[in-house]
């Protein structure tokens, strides 16, 4: 039997939102196997526990720059310490002076970044001047740069959650709608090929648990999972999800009807898996040490 430790029961609290007892019960049930012991919990609670992502861990901002002909892009994240720092101009500029400068000098990777020069400044020099003015640790974290197949169109929703998109075809308006929508609706992938089968046979099981804990019977379990299933794909594809804007118009309707096709799609939200303590849980550790 694996030994259950108060670190395992906090990790699967944090991507579950389940009790810390029941993550404990889940953990012990489970053998210590985190995976099996989030899929047990989510027949438990429902959908509630596989949204971890949603409880931002870390304060900063998400830009983009496009260039002019539309064919290439990026989107960067910018990470700081408190939701004041993000707020502040000076940090505002100088994230979206990277972004720019990261397309313009064709910049691989996130490391390369302290190499490179704004306006003949070093950027770590650059960095470590705003460290100081503002007192807080800056770190620039993650980019994506694109090529575009068509044309890139980009949303950023309060400097916190950004969209890049790739469109072919289909007007400037039906792009930026688009990518409004997916900031909205934060689609897993364009369709169902896009979508870990690990994933979709999860959801399967999960199904098939809650029926039988329900009490349905055996021979209608496999249509109840198809059934569960398919609305699961629904909601997390973006070409079945309702327009935001248009609930009768899918976006895949929505692609037809203006001959358009999206090849890709990136979303960040700032500080998305980057865990930070914002709560004391001393006492509820204890409690589960002692249990």
């Amino acid at each position: 039997m694996a030994e259950i430790t108060a670190s395992m029961v906090m990790a699967l609290r944090g991507q579950t939102d389940a009790p810390m007892m029941d993550c404990k019960k889940a953990l012990t049930e489970a053998d210590g196997d985190m995976a099996r012991a989030e899929e047990l919990l989510r027949v438990r609670f429902g959908n509630k526990a596989s949204k971890a992502a949603s409880r931002i861990a870390a304060e900063g901002v998400v830009s983009s720059f496009i260039s002019k002909d539309g064919k290439s892009g990026i989107l960067l994240e910018v990470n700081s310490e408190t939701d004041f720092c993000a707020k502040n101009e000076e940090f505002l500029n100088f994230s979206n002076k990277l972004a720019k400068t990261i397309l313009e000098q064709n910049i691989e990777d996130i490391d390369s970044i302290s190499k490179a020069e704004i306006d003949g400044v070093a950027i770590e020099e650059l960095r470590t001047q705003l460290v100081g003015k503002i007192g807080e640790n800056i770190t620039p974290r993650r980019f994506i740069s694109l090529s575009a197949k068509g044309s890139l169109y980009s949303y950023i929703h309060g400097s916190k959650l950004g969209v890049i998109l790739d469109l072919e075809s289909g007007s400037e308006e039906l792009g930026k709608d688009i990518a409004m929508h997916i900031a909205a609706t934060k689609p897993k992938a364009i369709n169902e090929s896009g979508i870990d089968p690990e994933i979709i046979e999860t959801e399967r099981r999960v199904a098939i648990e809650k029926a039988k804990e329900a009490g349905k019977p055996e021979e209608m379990l496999s249509k109840i999972a198809d059934g569960s299933v398919n609305k699961f794909l629904k909601e997390i594809t973006l070409l079945n999800q309702s327009f935001v804007k248009d609930e009768k118009v899918t976006i895949e309707k929505l692609l037809n009807n203006n001959n358009a096709t999206i090849h890709s799609f990136y979303i960040y939200i700032v500080g998305d898996g980057i865990e930070k303590k914002e709560e004391d849980f001393a006492a509820e550790v204890a409690a589960v040490s002692k249990g």
